[in-house]
């Protein structure tokens, strides 16, 4: 059933894609070629390989990775490093993803059992938003997708930790009752096909080969994470070719439509941190800073398939809550951050 759940968001993602697409094409001037014109086709296939070559490497790495801190390191280990202090705590869960840099699929299922163990729920959702973000692969991907840019790096990071560390601190002083649902069970299922859920703690994983359970869930994680790209380099290669530079132009530069777009752009896609830089990128040329940092910021915090995990854990209204807040001030720091900075 909650498998059925996934293969159905699944395509829920693509319907969107095409209807977004769709609606692209018809509130802007297009000027669309014909297919059958090599010239088209030509920039469709550089634009949607060289997205695809860019960032498979970063991905793989990243799944390796998260695969490895998942099956040795236990979340007990986590658990202790953390400060008890309030402010300590979550400063630390800022930086907590340079230490342990698990994929924002891996995310929720790690953190949940940390709850469920008796991490304070802020701390722990600073650790969801900053995790995807700021950790050293991300940071080698977003420097490679901007190398004539490195000022991107430094303000997808700074951003991310401001906009994380805000909404933790709001957290912790508003949230009187756990946002957690009353019955979690059926989460184990959904977190195990989808997010590589393995529980340490449990007496019948002696047995099992930690070598075997590393490559199978970078395996899984791999393909999983490679669908979402090649959907993201397609749509953004469809982009480029076939609508109107002007148009994009219009939008890119527009004070809070840009911004708006990209957010809308980045919940669809549902791209991998390891891979979203390289998307953005492509967008230099037609879109302002400001809105790129939006993109990049937003994407790995809140995009489709996570907002699916959230609500297996959490109640829909702190799910809500918690979409708006990411939302409202990573617009909101993009723009401070694209005036003085940029």
């Amino acid at each position: 059933m909650q498998i059925s759940l996934f293969q159905w968001s699944r395509n829920i993602v693509v319907t969107f894609g095409i209807i977004f697409l769709v609606y692209v094409f018809l509130q802007s001037d297009l000027s669309i070629p014909s297919l059958l014109e090599s010239n088209t086709v030509q920039t469709f296939k550089t634009m949607f390989i060289s997205i695809i070559l860019e960032a498979i490497p970063f991905v793989l790495l990243g799944v390796v990775l998260s695969s490895i801190l998942q099956v040795f390191v236990s979340e007990k280990f986590i658990q202790r490093i953390i400060p008890k202090n309030p402010i300590l705590g979550i400063l630390f869960a800022c930086l907590l993803g340079i230490i342990f840099p698990v994929c924002e699929c891996g995310m929720i299922p790690v953190v949940r059992r940390l709850i469920q163990k008796g991490m304070p729920v802020y701390v722990a959702i600073v650790f969801i938003l900053t995790g995807p973000i700021i950790n050293p692969i991300v940071y080698a991907a977003t420097f490679m997708a901007f190398r004539t840019h490195p000022d991107m790096v430094y303000a997808r990071m700074g951003l991310a930790f401001a906009v994380a560390a805000v909404i933790g601190f709001i957290l912790h002083k508003t949230l009187k009752k756990s946002p957690l649902k009353q019955s979690l069970t059926h989460f184990h299922a959904i977190g195990s096909s989808h997010a590589h859920d393995h529980d340490h703690d449990h007496d019948h994983d002696h047995h099992y080969n930690r070598l075997s359970s590393m490559l199978s869930h970078a395996a899984e994680e791999f393909f999983e994470m490679g669908k979402f790209l090649m959907f993201g380099a397609m749509l953004t290669a469809l982009i480029q070719t076939f609508v109107v530079r002007e148009s994009l132009v219009a939008i890119g530069h527009g004070t809070i439509i840009s911004h708006l777009f990209m957010t809308g752009f980045a919940y669809i896609l549902s791209l991998c941190s390891t891979s979203d830089a390289f998307v953005a990128s492509s967008f230099l040329t037609t879109f302002s800073k400001g809105s790129l940092l939006t993109f990049m910021v937003v994407g790995p915090m809140l995009d489709f398939k996570s907002t699916l995990m959230l609500l297996s854990v959490f109640k829909k209204r702190f799910v809500l809550v918690l979409s708006m807040l990411i939302a409202i001030f990573t617009i909101a720091g993009s723009m401070i951050i694209e005036h003085f900075y940029f």
